[in-house]
């Protein structure tokens, strides 16, 4: 009965935990407009995340779960984070939210290959379809052939490097969880990021208006609520389950890019997001099979 608590708490931390990030991507991308530098947006970014978590910490008494158990590792771990926070700030401005998420969400397949071969997870032939059918999405969301849409070749390459940066910080975490509370990996990813991207800043500071202080803010707080909430997440269930509900960024993120940019998706973009929602809902009903094997697993050890 605990298991299945867990996983009901884990899925609703994993979707608000990715709608936080929407949130916070959205402010990235409004900031983008008025030129300030990506080392400048993470530096207040990780600062304002820091901020945010230890306030946390300290109006619920446990500042003690923001101390890292093993400082080489969560260091090296944040500084994927810091690299993947740095690409999406690039990214952003060179593509539509809509095609930010379509792209990024061949980290799906990628991270359960990883969590395959790293930490044992299977893959089943339905997920195995699923995945397929995922990236057969995101290559016709995309149009490699350009018939429909143009897609900037930095935008592109920033994506893939967010790719890979998030879907090894994932599965690491799925380790990590077991001796480090989500807090000490979320109050240290923000931490880290702030020290190297204040340090860069340092160079060449760009002065600041109340209105991006405000927004720089905002982008802070939805980011450590996200990250926090996404650290929550994969401690009580598999890395596999929480990436499926990566998918939920697509649908919140085309409609703020709608709302706010008036970016209206192509056909092939349409197309594509279809079967990438779709992948995701195989995706979940193949975890659903497979949790009644992994709580026996679980149980046996």
């Amino acid at each position: 009965m605990k298991t299945r608590v867990s996983d009901l708490t884990a899925i609703f931390f994993a979707v608000f935990g990715f709608t936080c990030w929407v949130l916070g991507d959205s402010c990235i991308k409004w900031i983008g407009q008025y030129g300030l530098p990506p080392e400048e947006i993470v530096a207040f970014m990780g600062l304002f995340m820091a901020a945010t978590l230890a306030l946390q910490a300290a109006v619920r008494r446990k500042l003690g779960n923001l101390r890292p158990r093993s400082v080489i590792r969560q260091v090296l771990r944040a500084m994927l984070d810091m690299t993947n926070n740095i690409c999406v700030v690039i990214a952003l401005r060179h593509l539509s939210l809509t095609m930010f998420y379509i792209l990024v969400f061949t980290s799906p397949m990628v991270i359960s290959l990883l969590s395959a071969g790293f930490l044992g997870e299977r893959i089943t032939r339905k997920k195995a379809l699923a995945l397929l059918v995922g990236f057969g999405g995101v290559v016709i969301a995309v149009d490699p052939f350009g018939h429909t849409q143009h897609i900037d070749l930095i935008g592109l390459a920033s994506c893939l490097v967010c790719v890979a940066c998030f879907s090894v910080n994932m599965v690491w975490s799925r380790v990590l969880t077991r001796t480090e509370p989500p807090e000490s990996l979320a109050f240290c990813s923000g931490l880290v990021t702030a020290m190297a991207g204040l340090a860069l800043t340092s160079f060449h500071p760009h002065a600041l208006t109340p209105t991006l202080w405000l927004a720089l803010a905002m982008m802070g707080v939805f980011c450590a609520a996200g990250t926090l909430s996404f650290y929550f997440a994969v401690k009580h269930t598999s890395a596999s389950n929480v990436s499926q509900f990566h998918y939920t960024q697509l649908l919140t993120g085309a409609l703020i890019s709608y709302l706010v940019w008036h970016d209206k998706p192509g056909l092939s973009m349409l197309a594509g997001g279809s079967l990438i929602i779709g992948s995701g809902l195989l995706i979940a009903v193949a975890a659903r099979d497979a949790q009644p094997a992994l709580s026996r697993g679980v149980a046996s050890q």
